[in-house]
């Protein structure tokens, strides 16, 4: 098992990349299963769960390829399984779009319950509700969601709250069935724009997208575009900007869309950092002496992310001052906050709040992943930490991080990967 060893104490300088969006990715190859010829995603980034949906496509007879980095070719001419394993879907929660779109095509499926991070419960209850709301017949049988989809039709389907993946995971299904479907209180994350606009330019008849309502007249065949681009990981490009300001460096970060992570840059700024902007990059530098605390609450796009949660919480581990961090869409997902305070950070958890007490310093531990995000929060607290730090259970963050330490390296870190 892999794990990092960072020395702090070197601030970050120079240019990062950011690679494609990884939360944009994986519904754009689950969608392939709704194609019947080949086409080539490009800006794919290399991590983890690309792979993972990669290996549980092969499953399901869709050839999933990686020709050269950030290319890949995806082939679902020839579907020869509706049945997606326990033993891949339980790596990764994404697996479950994989549901609608064998539902609409083959008219059956039988997916496993999914896993992934582990920071508390994330029902799947309102993809089975959208689905239902298409014609679907489901129950759960054996640890499986088994159904059949043999007159699917159009829907008005109201969700009780906003979520990025039955958002994503019922207009792929709708895309497919050649009717109109209006789905209301729908998430607006630039990775849901995307697919949108993905499944648009697959013929699909799309309006509303980045709105509270969308509307899909789908078509009964789809025909993918070819050398279509993932968008820029705005989660990949704050973790960076974060990094930047807490170890009090100087980094361009290229490659990324400043306004799908604007409350992120609102956020450093109202923190004490001066953010540069182009239509491609930021440029992040300190402004004020010292990092200053500020208080968030996440919520759906276009608020906090939920995803920069923890990067953040690392910052303001050394603001000079008392910061409050409301978890809105995750109550539970504060696990990193007791491993940063091996760290030395002063942090209390209760009832979904967390309440930051800036110190003067961090110091280096031994400490462990606990999720993707966590990954990341505890290599930040390990970069302005004083002495050795260990993160263990690094997988998490290869779930969702393209060649991280690689990417520090070049920018100053004193990071490497080692073996356990």
């Amino acid at each position: 098992m892999d794990k990092f060893e960072i020395e702090g104490g070197y601030p970050l300088r120079g240019t990062v990349n950011i690679s494609g969006a990884k939360n944009a990715v994986l519904p754009l190859m689950a969608a392939s299963i709704l194609f019947e010829k080949p086409f080539t995603l490009l800006n794919v980034p290399d991590v983890q769960d690309v792979y993972t949906l990669a290996e549980l496509l092969d499953v399901l007879g869709v050839k999933a390829e990686r020709l050269e980095k950030g290319k890949w070719r995806i082939d679902p001419s020839r579907i020869t399984s509706t049945r997606a394993p326990y033993e891949i879907v339980k790596k990764m929660r994404a697996s479950i779009y994989v549901l609608g779109p064998l539902l609409v095509r083959e008219g059956k499926a039988e997916v496993s319950l999914p896993g992934g991070c582990a920071f508390g419960p994330r029902p799947v209850d309102l993809h089975i509700k959208g689905l239902k709301a298409l014609g679907a017949e489901l129950n759960i049988c054996h640890g499986y969601i088994c159904g059949e989809l043999k007159a699917p039709h159009g829907a008005e389907i109201i969700f009780d709250k906003k979520s990025v993946g039955a958002t994503a995971h019922i207009m792929m299904a709708a895309s497919l069935i050649p009717e109109k479907t209006r789905l209301i209180n729908v998430a607006q994350e630039p990775e849901v724009v995307q697919l949108g606009e993905f499944l648009k330019a697959s013929g699909a008849e799309i309006s509303g997208l980045g709105t509270d309502v969308i509307e899909i007249v789908g078509k009964e065949h789809l025909s993918p575009p070819d050398g279509y681009s993932v968008i820029p990981d705005r989660i990949e490009a704050g973790t960076y900007a974060v990094a930047a300001y807490l170890t009090g460096g100087d980094v361009k970060i290229d490659n990324c869309i400043p306004e799908h992570f604007r409350n992120v840059i609102d956020k450093l700024k109202l923190a004490g950092a001066k953010v540069e902007e182009g239509e491609t990059f930021i440029r992040v530098t300190p402004e004020s002496d010292f990092i200053k605390p500020v208080n968030i609450i996440t919520a759906p796009f276009p608020g906090f992310p939920t995803d920069m949660q923890a990067q953040f919480m690392s910052l303001m581990t050394v603001a000079k001052g008392t910061s409050v961090i409301k978890e809105g869409i995750y109550p539970d997902r504060f696990k990193h906050a007791f491993e940063l305070n091996r760290l030395g950070a002063d942090i209390i958890v209760e009832d979904g709040t967390a309440v930051v007490n800036g110190v003067e310093k961090l110091y280096g531990a031994p400490v462990m992943a606990t999720d993707l995000r966590a990954s990341a929060a505890l290599v930040l607290g390990g970069l302005i930490a004083e002495g050795k730090t260990i993160v263990d259970r690094i997988y998490h963050l290869d779930r969702g991080y393209d060649s991280f330490e690689i990417k520090l390296q070049a920018l100053g870190a004193h990071i490497k990967r080692v073996k356990s």
